[in-house]
């Protein structure tokens, strides 16, 4: 029964407003193949970054790199109104992750910094 009601809210995520934003602005920016390989780029230096972090040897050139490609891409409208619907879809799954957390008792203090 829970799993049923969780299979309903992902039905919801894919109809909602931001997820079908979501992927009208991702099928825009990945139309570019130089978008493209730059936003590849962007992850793949933003996961290196995280990972750094996380295991307490921050990475400055990366971090410093990372930084300047997200500035290049905001000069790229497409890449621009792609990486801004990711951010609100990934607030939105934030906020429900919080609410599920919160209802089981759910300590995210560590998430939330």
């Amino acid at each position: 029964m829970l799993l049923d009601d969780a299979k309903i809210l992902a039905d919801r995520l894919r109809s909602s407003e931001e997820y079908r934003t979501y992927c009208e602005a991702k099928e825009r920016a990945y139309a570019s193949p130089s978008t493209a390989a730059l936003l590849d780029e962007f992850y793949a230096l933003r996961m290196k970054v995280q990972a750094a972090g996380i295991a307490g040897t921050p990475d400055a050139e990366a971090n410093e790199k990372l930084q300047k490609l997200g500035e290049l891409l905001q000069f790229d409208t497409a890449a621009a109104e792609y990486l801004m619907a990711e951010f609100r879809l990934n607030g939105l799954l934030g906020e429900i992750y919080k609410i599920l957390a919160d209802a089981v008792g759910l300590d995210l203090g560590a998430l939330e910094a």
